[in-house]
């Protein structure tokens, strides 16, 4: 992606230079599709992670408030679902963050061997 033209693919209009089988360019589209959805869930992941990180500094101030010491207020914010959700979709997304980076890496890899291979079939 160029920094002007945030939403163009990486090297568009070269794709005459850059691919030598239709094998390979449909490898390479696949993985750019995978890294795509990859960063979506990282999104989705810094979004629940911002979630918690508020949620836990607003129950720190309100048991602040009404004289509850730091201990009992990061005990209740830990306990509350608000918290538990949170933590589990962070999970849950760092995970699919991860699975689509791997299969991202399997299909360029795929790519590449397509391309040292020539007109290779797999």
């Amino acid at each position: 992606m160029s920094p002007s033209f945030p939403n163009e693919p990486r090297y568009a209009g070269l794709d005459d230079q850059r691919f030598r089988n239709p094998d390979e360019r449909a490898a390479w589209a696949q993985a750019e599709a995978m890294l795509q959805q990859a960063r979506t869930m990282m999104r989705e992941a810094e979004n629940a992670l911002d979630t918690w990180k508020t949620g836990k500094e607003m129950n720190r101030l309100r048991c602040e408030r009404r004289g509850i010491d730091a201990t009992d207020a990061e005990i209740r914010w830990s306990a509350s679902t608000t918290a538990k959700n949170a933590i589990t979709n962070n999970s849950f997304y760092v995970s699919l963050a991860s699975m689509y980076f791997g299969a991202a890496s399997a299909n360029y890899s795929r790519a590449l061997y397509l391309r040292s291979r020539g007109a290779a079939r797999i």
